[in-house]
């Protein structure tokens, strides 16, 4: 059938368009921008020597303000291949030749647009395309590729979108999205594409060149001074960069990762950050905008020595030294110095930098944070959180934080920290100020929250520690602190009942009681929350502030008295069953069966409230009958009570046993880890199922993040369980607690555990790791 007068007209006109568009249009202007695209002034290949004298200025705006006015070196000048509009076929330096397609207009959607191809030549220095492969056709553009460059491969979801393998070549500052019908095509100009990109000699920037030459004359004032006078771009600037001071690969970030930012490329956040950097200077509070550069370099490594070279670069002869603006750059430099450790290169280049401050401008603000970030970069090491607000208004003043810890059964501490502080070096400081350095026992920090309370690792920094409690507090609405308990029993028999660590001993034992971890009758767990009464408040009193029950006693027990409720009826499998009932849930038979839930609801909770008030009475009169008795009694009669169940001492983990070592055992178990053995306890009941001494355990390690495997002579026990890192770290310090504890003459081959035994009951939670039992001769290790 003919086509309509106007189809007609406006496929011709497109046909016309896209002609002249091919030839004339886009690929002049490609050509004219992608013939300087290598032309940067910030690349230069490793292998050219360069002068001493540089003489490299900032990138400045030409008149019409669309190009840039750079000084280009004759060796980057032979980075680009001129070539002229000779026959395509007879080009001896072709690798790998073809027909692609430069974007694709059509594809599964719209089939009947035909999609535009184009002559692609890959050869050793550049991806060129020709209007055909005809001799004497018109070369549309041209990508130089240099190191820097990037080829991503092809992808499933561009095929089902378009009915094509796409390739992508990232170049400074265009990118060729290829497209082919086929994907052994596509992988064959992937493959020979990557490998040209391999094959160039790495690239550096002026910046990088005058670092190496500001090195190599660090003792020749005079040579330095002329470099620093010939080369703007080692000192402050006013004006915006145009372009990052260290060379970057070319291409988009992965923005799959998790994360609240989204990134384009790393050469465009260098050129944002610095233009953050300026911000700075006329900022009256620079703290949220430093948070959010050094966010942004935690998200983006990379970009952590451009930005030292950025503010290297304009705290060197800034306009006024001292001022405020001045100042603030070093303040940044202070919490970047407390945050991130640059590499080799930029690290010797900002010490330099450091001292030359210091000789230049002597017992100024200026010289003080040069002093504070040296000592800082001594100790610095990877941070896995930015420093909170309070964090960084602490190193703007070159100051140290004060750390509250909170100790159950005493008045919570005060330690004055800094940003390099780890949880052992607190741990030991409490340790020593709490009088607790001659206990047997080990003691560890642990952050608590409403929903999880885990050890601090002995290398953790604090203040990473602080920010994340900072952040979960704001997040779950309640209080969330550090605190500092019992992390392993050796000893509990033989602690003074007057000493700190018995009350100590005392708040941990309670916890475990309100825990359901201490399997016993419901008369003792009352008799418990009266000597806990009585140890809070004396005697019996009606003026004596009451806690809340579940401050007393286990909410599970009352829980467990109250009838299980009914569930609800499984829903239809038949298709008009289900529509039938979805259609009763929507209408009166839903508002009912809601109600239903409701007045069940209301009556478990009235049900609930009476037995509480049972319970509580119950315990008023255990606590009326403790007349006379004082706290120490009452901390000491709570303890000995506890004490009678076998596995007081061991830390109890919620597990699920895959393979049962007691044949038909239940899956759900308690895993009790204590000095002696490692026992297998089913939940509410007193005796183990099952123990073992360390002696038949051969090794132990984590399968993967939820699995624990522990294997005990000839049989493997694997746990599910969310703390498998908890789990190992306390196997691993009882079992280096027994090799220290062993007798001298035993004999011990291997490297000790810890040659300092004393060391033992300050050290924390050392880092997790497969643990394998050694030769029947030698001792303990991990």
């Amino acid at each position: 059938m003919p086509f309509p007068g106007g189809l007609w007209w406006l496929l011709c006109c497109r046909q016309g368009f896209t002609l002249l568009r091919r030839d004339y249009g886009d690929a002049d202007r490609e050509a004219d921008g992608e013939a300087e695209e290598e032309a940067s002034f910030e690349l230069r290949a490793q292998g050219d020597q360069a002068s001493l004298e540089v003489s490299l200025s900032q990138p400045t705006r030409t008149s019409s303000g669309s190009e840039r006015s750079l000084l280009v070196s004759e060796e980057m000048r032979s980075l680009i291949v001129e070539k002229g509009p000779g026959p395509v076929e007879e080009d001896p330096d072709a690798l790998v030749k073809g027909w692609l397609q430069r974007e694709v207009r059509g594809g599964v959607k719209t089939p009947w647009i035909r999609p535009r191809k184009y002559w692609f030549v890959l050869t050793p220095d550049s991806l060129d395309y020709y209007s055909s492969n005809e001799k004497g056709a018109k070369r549309l553009g041209s990508l130089v590729l240099t190191s820097l460059c990037s080829v991503l491969w092809p992808d499933k979801q561009t095929y089902k979108e378009t009915g094509y393998w796409s390739v992508t070549v990232f170049g400074r500052k265009h990118c060729y999205r290829l497209y082919s019908e086929h994907l052994n095509e596509a992988v064959r100009w992937v493959c020979a594409v990557q490998k040209v990109i391999d094959s160039k000699a790495p690239v550096q920037t002026p910046t990088q060149l005058l670092m190496r030459d500001v090195e190599e004359h660090c003792g020749s004032p005079e040579v330095l001074e002329q470099i620093y006078r010939c080369n703007p771009i080692l000192r402050y600037t006013s004006s915006p960069l145009y372009a990052p001071l260290l060379p970057f690969p070319y291409g988009n970030l992965d923005q799959s990762a998790p994360g609240p930012r989204s990134y384009t490329t790393l050469r465009d956040e260098a050129v944002k950050l610095f233009n953050s950097l300026q911000q700075l200077e006329s900022q009256r509070d620079p703290v949220p905008l430093i948070q959010g550069i050094l966010q942004t370099c935690l998200d983006l490594p990379p970009l952590v020595d451009e930005i030292y070279c950025q503010l290297v670069k304009q705290t060197t002869e800034p306009p006024a030294p001292g001022g405020p603006g001045d100042l603030h750059y070093w303040q940044l430099l202070t919490c970047m110095s407390c945050t991130f450790l640059p590499s080799p290169p930029v690290l010797r280049f900002l010490r330099f930098h450091l001292d030359r401050t210091e000789s230049r401008f002597p017992a100024s603000e200026m010289a003080k944070y040069a002093c504070f970030i040296r000592e800082a970069l001594g100790k610095t090491r990877g941070r896995e959180c930015v420093p909170s607000l309070e964090e960084i208004l602490v190193l703007m003043q070159r100051q140290e934080m004060v750390c509250t810890v909170h100790c159950p059964g005493a008045a919570a501490c005060s330690v004055a920290i800094s940003s390099h502080t780890t949880a052992e070096e607190v741990a030991r400081e409490l340790v020593s100020r709490l009088g607790l350095s001659q206990s047997p026992n080990l003691f560890a920090l642990y952050e608590q929250s409403r929903l999880r309370e885990q050890p601090v690792g002995s290398s953790t920094l604090l203040a990473d520690v602080l920010t994340s409690l900072a952040g979960e507090e704001r997040e779950q609405d309640a209080p969330c602190r550090l605190c500092f308990k019992h992390y392993g029993f050796l000893d509990t028999d033989n602690v003074p009942r007057d000493s700190l660590e018995f009350a100590l001993l005392f708040e941990q034992a309670h916890e475990m009681v309100l825990r359901g971890y201490v399997p016993t009758s419901e008369e003792t767990l009352q008799t418990l929350a009266a000597l806990r009464l009585q140890s809070l408040n004396s005697d019996f009193s009606t003026h004596a502030p009451f806690p809340r029950l579940e401050e007393l006693f286990p909410p599970h027990v009352l829980h467990a008295r109250l009838p299980a409720p009914r569930p609800d009826p499984p829903p239809p499998k038949c298709r008009g069953a289900r529509l039938r009932a979805g259609l009763l849930a929507g209408g009166l038979w839903g508002h009912s069966l809601a109600k239903q839930r409701a007045e069940r609801d209301q009556r478990l909770r009235g049900r609930l409230r009476e037995e509480g008030a049972s319970t509580m009475a119950a315990i008023v009169e255990k606590w009326k009958l403790l007349q006379g008795m004082g706290r120490p009694e009452a901390m000491a009669a709570y303890v000995a009570l506890v004490r009678e169940w076998p596995g007081f001492g061991s830390t109890l983990f919620d597990v699920d046993l895959r393979a049962s070592p007691v044949g038909a055992g239940p899956q759900r178990l308690w895993l009790g880890i204590g000095a002696k053995a490692v026992s297998l306890y089913k939940p509410g009941e007193p005796e183990p199922l099952d123990s073992f001494c360390y002696g038949r355990i051969s090794s132990f390690g984590a399968s993967d993040s939820s699995t624990f495997r522990l294997s005990v002579e000839d049989r493997d026990l694997l746990f599910e369980t969310s703390q498998v890192d908890e789990i190992a770290q306390l196997l691993t310090t009882y079992l280096a607690s027994t090799a220290a504890r062993r007798p001298p003459q035993e004999p011990a081959p291997g490297p000790p555990l810890d040659p300092d035994p004393s060391a033992l009951p300050r050290g924390l939670c050392p880092v997790a790791g497969p643990w394998q039992r050694p030769p029947p001769t030698g001792s303990f290790g991990s």
